[in-house]
């Protein structure tokens, strides 16, 4: 009951009515671990949640002064079978970012996808495929041809129970969950794989339960390293806030991937348009936290 409390009230950008669930939960899950945490200097936690817990986000539980996510970096995992926890190879990995800032098929413009896309080309080589160039064919060929080590999508999506209601936004269509796991399963037949599926500007997390790790989940069974993904639908400035800062502080080789999602959702909450955790707490990273 707190957990859906706690998810249902952490979204409301206007209220504060989520702290008393999310102090009822650190109380219960984190509270009894913290003389073990402190006396092992624990920096990082990663969360294997089952259930309901697969719909909350970790980092904005509060111990009454403070969110989770002042005091460490968090990632999550639907199984440690899964993991292969190796680091990034910031000097050599190539990324293919893609993504609309274009209205099309219905959908509105993302017009803060362009900064977004221009920032990442700046720091990390690598090829873009924005809005008429953003076809899933072409994705899919560059996919198949290119060397990638991260794929960057921005752009709308949604993730539902029913498999046939769950897609990506490309400019001449949809690219559903059968086409995204075939992508990232061509992956699987070299030396390196997919280090970093990030779903930026999507909603790309939780239906219920069941589809609780959504898109990037589906990424992770597939083969993916590790993913970056939201609960719920962030709009589009605070999403490429986030983003961007997270991919700056990735280029430091002393960060894990989870300390770089940790500092940019720092950053996100010390500005007092951002602050509040419907703007910040929904970015998860799955899998492999290094």
């Amino acid at each position: 009951k707190e957990v859906r409390l706690f998810r249902r009230t952490v979204e409301k950008r206007t209220t504060r009515e989520y702290l008393a669930h999310a102090q009822q939960l650190y109380d219960w899950m984190i509270r009894p671990l913290e003389p073990a945490l402190a006396r092992q200097h624990i920096t990082t936690l990663v969360f294997v949640p089952d259930s309901s817990l697969r719909t909350i986000p970790m980092a904005a539980l509060h111990d009454g002064a403070t969110f989770l996510i002042n005091k460490y970096a968090i990632a999550v995992t639907p199984g440690l079978n899964l993991t292969d926890p190796r680091p990034i190879d910031r000097e050599r990995v190539r990324m293919l970012s893609s993504g609309l800032t274009a209205a099309v098929q219905g959908f509105p413009a993302l017009p803060y996808v362009a900064g977004e896309m221009s920032t990442i080309q700046d720091l990390y080589r690598g090829d873009q495929l924005l809005n008429r160039d953003f076809l899933t064919t072409r994705l899919e060929h560059e996919l198949r041809d290119g060397q990638y080590g991260i794929l960057h999508i921005a752009t709308h999506g949604q993730f539902a129970t029913d498999v046939n209601q769950s897609f990506l936004l490309t400019f001449d269509g949809k690219l559903t969950l059968n086409q995204l796991d075939r992508l990232i399963g061509l992956f699987r037949f070299r030396r390196e794989p997919l280090e970093l599926l990030t779903l930026s500007a999507c909603q790309t997390g939780v239906g219920d339960d069941r589809a609780a790790l959504g898109l990037a989940g589906v990424a992770i069974k597939a083969g993916a390293r590790s993913a970056l993904a939201t609960l719920w639908f962030i709009n589009d400035e605070a999403s490429s806030e986030l983003v961007t800062e997270f991919y700056k502080q990735l280029r430091n080789p002393k960060l894990s991937k989870a300390q770089a999602l940790q500092l940019a959702q720092q950053r996100l909450l010390a500005d007092r348009v951002y602050e509040h955790p419907a703007y910040w707490s929904a970015f998860l990273l799955l899998n492999n936290w290094l």
